[in-house]
C-alpha cells in the first residue's frame, strides 16, 4: 500500500468537508487485514460500529421528516437503499477513498481498495471518526451531505433491492417454470470475474457480471425483472415513487 502523508490525509478530510482529528482519521482508514500484518495494530472496526449507528439515525430522522405520508414499511425500504453496502461504496468511490485505505498484502492482491464491503465499512468508520472529532450535529450533516443526493440516483436507490426474490415472485405469478443460473468465471485466480445467465423454464433471459457469483446473479435478475416488467407497471416500487417525486420533496425542505 502507498504510505500517505499527513497532508494527504488532510486533503481527504477536506474532501469530506469536516474536521477529523489526525489519529482518528488514520484509525478509520486502517483495515483489519493491515492491522493483523503489523503487530496487531488497532483496526477501524469499532469506529465502523459507531458510524453505522450515526448513519442509521441520521437517515431515519431525515426520511421521517421529509416523507410524512410514507408508511413505516416504505420508509424502511428507503433507509435500506440509502445505507446499503453498494450505496455507501458508491459514495466512497465518488470521494476517492479507496487509495487511502491501509490494507494487508492479501487484500491488495485482490483489489481490496475497490471492494464494496471494504469501501462501505470505511465510510462508516469515517462517519464515526467525524463524530468523535466534532459532535453529533456535524456528523449528521456529513451523513446527509453524502447520502441524500442518492435519492435522485436510480442506480443507487435500487442498490439494496432483492432482485432475486423479485424475479422469483414474478416467475411464480406467471407460472413461468423453474429458475436457475448458469455461471461462468474468467480471469486469474486472484482477480476472478463471474458472469451469470438467468434461465426460467428452460428459456434464457437476462445476463449479468460481477466480482462474485452473487453479484453476477443479482445483476442477471435485475435485468430480467426490468425486461419482464417494462411497460406493465407491475413493480409498484416505492423507490421509483420517491425518484419521481423527490424533486418536490427536496424543494419543500430547503
Amino acid at each position: 500500500m502507498t504510505n500517505h502523508t499527513v497532508t494527504d490525509h488532510e486533503e481527504l478530510a477536506k474532501s469530506l468537508g469536516v474536521h477529523i482529528a489526525p489519529e482518528a482519521l488514520r484509525l478509520a482508514l486502517t483495515h483489519r487485514s493491515y492491522a493483523y500484518e503489523n503487530s496487531g495494530l488497532p483496526t477501524n472496526e469499532r469506529l465502523e460500529f459507531l458510524g453505522d449507528s450515526i448513519l442509521g439515525l441520521a437517515v431515519t430522522d431525515y426520511l421521517y421528516r421529509t416523507f410524512p405520508d410514507l408508511a413505516e414499511g416504505d420508509l424502511a425500504k428507503l433507509r435500506a437503499a440509502l445505507v446499503s453496502t453498494r450505496a455507501l461504496a458508491r459514495v466512497a468511490r465518488t470521494l476517492g477513498i479507496g487509495p487511502y485505505i491501509s490494507l494487508g498484502a492479501g487484500e491488495q492482491l485482490t483489489q481490496g481498495k475497490d471492494k464494496d464491503s471494504i469501501l462501505a465499512d470505511t465510510m462508516e468508520a469515517l462517519i464515526g471518526a467525524a463524530y468523535l472529532s466534532t459532535d453529533i450535529d456535524t456528523a449528521r450533516r456529513l451523513v446527509l451531505r453524502l447520502v441524500v443526493p442518492l435519492l435522485s440516483d436510480k442506480d443507487a436507490m435500487t442498490a439494496g433491492k432483492d432482485w432475486k426474490t423479485t424475479i422469483q415472485e414474478i416467475a411464480a405469478a406467471r407460472d413461468m417454470g423453474e429458475i436457475r443460473y448458469q455461471i461462468a468465471d474468467f480471469g486469474p485466480d486472484h482477480h476472478k470475474s463471474f458472469s451469470a445467465t438467468l434461465v426460467i423454464g428452460g428459456t434464457e433471459h437476462g445476463t449479468g457480471s460481477g466480482p462474485s457469483k452473487k453479484e453476477a446473479e443479482r445483476e442477471a435478475a435485475r435485468r430480467t425483472v426490468e425486461t419482464l416488467t417494462a411497460g406493465r407497471g407491475e413493480q409498484g416500487d416505492i423507490l421509483t415513487l420517491v425518484l419521481d417525486r423527490f424533486g418536490d420533496a427536496e424543494s419543500s425542505t430547503t
